[in-house]
């Protein structure tokens, strides 16, 4: 059999969250409309039965952008760390946005891997048959790669012949992980991650990049089967608080309801789940809190 690691790299919002999801069957990473909402290196493993099997571990990593404050550095570290470190690489690109400099760049940095590289078209559900061959002929003409596969992480389609040329160059070997093993995110980044996920899809202009959820105090599941887990929501400015919390404490509730009802159909038990907004100036910038997230990487020592 065939198994290894591929890391799924691009720019922000290209969908790679949403392709990890799609591909292993599982919402291990949280996905919205906004930039830069994966922020660490995600695992998720697809087992591929058949005359043709495999392991393949994916890793989905934060969008490559140009930095502006400490935690971006990171994230964009923890993103170039994997071009060293994996069997092969699955540049995803957003094909309804056309190409570019940013799609260059991403690029330049792919060719020093010496892993082999896969481009994965990704939206073509979102354009017309007659835009997609030029797109296509554009990326054959920037680079050498084994394939390019136009794929829709919406609706799955191309995703099948994704993995199959995934496999095809992947090297053989045996399991890396159990048949049964999903993802390496601990249960407290689940919850995190979950609770951030509303946050996105409910705030606006600065306050989804300027906002940070970890989890206090996290507890196994009681006699009664209760998972309870104490989060601290941080924001930045004392207004953006008021925000958070809404009129009346309404918009923390509907966070609270909406991240719960999702954590109790992951873990398949009750779940209790606090949630407090703390204000923490400059906590982008903050190397102990940046440590608290979970974002760290071999270029941070």
């Amino acid at each position: 059999m065939r198994t290894g690691f591929v890391s799924l790299i691009g720019r922000p919002n290209a969908g790679k969250s949403t392709l990890l999801n799609l591909l292993i069957g599982v919402k291990v990473a949280i996905v919205s409309d906004k930039p830069q909402t994966t922020r660490n290196r995600i695992v998720g493993v697809k087992n591929v039965p058949g005359k043709n099997p495999g392991q393949i571990v994916f890793v989905d990593t934060p969008g490559i952008h140009r930095p502006l404050h400490r935690m971006n550095v990171r994230m964009v570290d923890l993103a170039l760390d994997t071009i060293r470190d994996v069997d092969v690489l699955v540049v995803v690109v957003d094909a309804a946005a056309g190409s570019g400099a940013g799609d260059r760049y991403v690029l330049s940095l792919v060719a020093q891997a010496s892993a082999p590289v896969i481009i994965a078209l990704n939206k073509i559900d979102l354009i017309a048959k007659t835009k997609l061959l030029p797109l296509i002929d554009w990326y054959r003409n920037q680079r050498e790669c084994v394939a390019i596969v136009p794929v829709s992480a919406r609706s799955g389609d191309g995703c099948d012949r994704l993995v199959s040329v995934i496999l095809d160059s992947l090297p053989e070997g045996e399991p890396l992980y159990p048949s049964d093993y999903l993802t390496d995110q601990p249960e407290r980044v689940m919850v995190a991650e979950a609770v951030r996920e509303k946050l996105l899809q409910h705030t606006r202009a600065e306050l989804p990049f300027t906002t940070a959820v970890v989890v206090e105090r996290f507890e196994e599941a009681d006699t009664k089967g209760i998972i309870r887990a104490y989060c601290s929501i941080f924001v930045e400015r004392e207004s953006q608080k008021a925000i958070v919390i809404g009129q009346r404490g309404s918009l923390i509730k509907q966070i609270g309801t909406e991240a719960r009802s999702d954590l109790e159909r992951f873990f398949a038990t009750k779940f209790y789940l606090d949630l407090r907004v703390r204000v923490r100036a400059g906590w982008r910038e903050n190397e102990r809190i940046l440590d608290e997230l979970g974002m760290t990487g071999r270029r941070d020592g």
